[in-house]
């Protein structure tokens, strides 16, 4: 996994999450696991640590992350029957044609060069995933593909069955205008329902004029709360006690993890019919997936017909550590 944040992260990170929960799956499956993440980082088995904990890190630095890699794979890789990775490809080009099996799995939209490059030179003993078919779509011109949905812990999810007629909506997310803050707050004023934000502020020029713009002069404190940031613990709290969260996304989101933590709840999702969105939301199961705003609007009014019990049930089914950690295990079997 590439430096940046630890393994598992603090908040934000949805990729460290995943490495994490799945490290310790294939550790409680009987295998021996070793982890090499940023630091700061915690897992079963041995965890190697290297590079820096700072997103937007130079050039440099990443060059010094990727031959760090390299080394490290070159020393080791005959210790191992499986090299999972959930970073850059290119760490992988030292062992592309050794016999070790390797999984390459990417968790948002993929750039088909790399994946030429790495197909035209000798390779053995590799498979790619993707965490939606709408991800797996955006890659696929070369090499073994396979769709395997994101993951996580359900039993760390408690469901909320019964909630009061005035239980509010939540929107969860980077404060970004693709992930649409501004559509969530529209709609829960058309609707007259309350909203809580959660999420992390944006960091870059335009989505912070966005924000100041276009989401923070809505926020009242009564109809319309911010929170900041949440753990899982908070998220755990916070979305049982939501009728729906709304997922009004204008990018092409290759998953969308907190869909699922909103429906381990129980708490339905509203989404835009839009790239991975229509493979997470089972309609009028665990969720509704619309093509509008005002459609949006009219779902809110009918998540009452959603049964908490049987959304858990049904997205538990589909996406748990335990279901999803055995599929990356049978790839090569």
């Amino acid at each position: 996994m590439d430096p940046g944040l630890p393994v598992p992260p603090p908040l934000y990170g949805g990729h460290e999450r995943l490495v994490h929960l799945f490290a310790e799956e294939y550790h409680r499956l009987g295998h021996e696991v070793s982890l090499l993440v940023g630091p700061d980082s915690i897992g079963p088995g041995q965890v190697h640590t290297f590079g820096k904990n700072i997103l937007n890190r130079s050039k440099l630095n990443t060059l010094k992350e990727v031959i760090t890699g390299w080394s490290f794979l070159n020393k080791n890789h005959s210790n191992y029957d499986l090299i999972h990775n959930f970073g850059r490809l290119v760490y992988l080009l030292p062992v592309l044609n050794k016999p070790v099996k390797k999984i390459m799995s990417y968790g948002r939209r993929i750039t088909p060069s790399g994946i030429k490059l790495v197909n035209s030179l000798p390779n053995r003993n590799i498979i790619f995933t993707a965490c939606s078919d709408f991800c797996v779509s955006t890659g696929n011109i070369a090499g073994t593909w396979k769709t395997i949905y994101n993951a996580i812990d359900f039993s760390n999810y408690s469901l909320t069955e019964n909630l009061p007629d005035n239980a509010p909506l939540m929107f969860l997310g980077r404060l970004d205008k693709v992930k649409g803050p501004h559509l969530a707050i529209a709609a829960a004023i058309k609707t007259g329902e309350n909203l809580i934000i959660a999420g992390n502020l944006p960091t870059t020029k335009d989505n912070i004029e966005f924000y100041e713009n276009h989401v923070e002069p809505f926020i009242d404190g009564k109809q319309i709360k911010y929170i900041g940031a949440v753990n899982d613990f908070q998220k755990n709290e916070i979305l049982g006690k939501c009728k729906a969260l709304l997922f009004p996304i204008s990018s092409e989101e290759a998953f969308g993890l907190v869909m699922i933590e909103a429906m381990a709840c129980g708490t339905p999702v509203i989404g835009f019919n839009r790239a991975a969105v229509p493979e997470v939301i089972i309609e009028n199961k665990s969720g509704f997936i619309v093509n509008t705003f005002d459609e949006m609007c009219e779902s809110i009014k009918n998540v009452h017909i959603i049964n908490r019990a049987l959304c858990r049930l049904v997205t538990q089914e589909k996406f748990d550590k335990k279901i999803i950690a055995n599929e990356y295990m049978n790839l090569f079997n």
